[in-house]
């Protein structure tokens, strides 16, 4: 007898993400390594006490289907390449010497469903690296598209990424050109930006397929739709306090949350769920430490 099998049955594949982490960041001059976890439905949890170098700065992605990674960054007078690992269970691992170039301002996103990219930052470059299904970081890859920092990425297309947005040298240079990831790990070219030109903003996927860009320099609340094919739509009106240096990841397999972030007066820990189909709530209370800065990703 042959197996039965069910109609429409996909070829496996690595699941989407169900819980998130926010980590580490900065009250200047204090440079934090606490991290918050985040439920499958988008719940934020208490201060985990830190691990690692405290800093801000820095990006994080997924890495083995299930599995995190937070890389390089600044405190206040140093910069680093260290990387600290996230297990599926959301347990932070102590620093892991840095490869290729210490930088900050950089961004991060999964692509290829298992691996990481790491990318652009300061010193206005677009070099990248490339994480291995094992959460390995290899040296630097030249950089491809316009070098610049203050930039955002996540992932689309279920293995593909993409980066965008940032700042290329300081003032008031924003741009909001985009570069896509192939599930090979090899960025594209730039692409025309669409949308408010801005730097410190925040990217993660939702939908399972799609990605947002959201908030930013200038403080504002727009946000920008990435389609399953790494298509940016125009701005989105904001919803939520307006905020730049802020974080964003996935949780419950197909939704997002931004979260932190400095706003008129001071940081915050004020977060915004992001729905499956892409819809940004109005604000949640903050829970944890108020901080900017900070990095996020999805595990698990």
């Amino acid at each position: 007898m042959f197996p039965i099998i069910p109609a429409n049955t996909a070829t496996a594949s690595f699941p989407e993400n169900d819980e998130g982490i926010f980590g580490f960041g900065q009250v200047y001059p204090t440079q934090y390594s606490i991290t918050n976890l985040v439920s499958n439905a988008g719940v934020v949890a208490t201060d985990t006490t830190g691990v690692g170098t405290g800093r801000s700065r820095l990006a994080a992605c997924e890495y083995g289907g299930d599995k995190g990674i937070f890389g390089y960054g600044k405190s206040v007078s140093t910069t680093y390449s260290v990387t600290n690992l996230v297990s599926n269970t959301g347990v932070v691992g102590t620093d892991v010497t840095g490869v290729g170039t210490g930088r900050y301002w950089l961004a991060a996103c999964e692509y290829g469903e298992d691996k990481g990219i790491f990318g652009y930052g300061s010193g206005v470059t677009a070099v990248t690296n490339l994480v291995s299904n094992a959460g390995v970081v290899a040296t630097d890859t030249v950089g491809v598209g316009t070098a610049r920092n203050d930039l955002s990425a996540c992932e689309y297309g279920g293995d593909k990424g993409i980066f965008g947005y940032g700042n290329t040298g300081g003032g008031a240079n924003y741009v909001s050109m985009t570069n896509l990831v192939s599930n090979a790990g090899v960025v594209a070219t730039d692409t025309t930006g669409v949308g408010t030109a801005r730097d410190g903003l925040a990217a993660c996927g939702y939908g399972g397929d799609k990605g947002i860009f959201g908030y930013g320099r200038g403080l504002t609340n727009i946000t920008n739709l990435v389609s399953n094919a790494g298509v940016v739509a125009s701005d989105t009106a904001g919803v939520g306090t307006a905020r730049e240096a802020l974080a964003a990841c996935e949780y419950g397999g197909d939704k997002g949350i931004f979260g932190f972030g400095a706003k008129t007066g001071g940081v915050t820990a004020i977060t915004n769920l992001v729905s499956n189909a892409g819809v940004v709530a109005s604000d949640a209370a903050g829970v944890g430490t108020d901080r900017e800065k900070v990095s996020a990703c999805s595990f698990n």
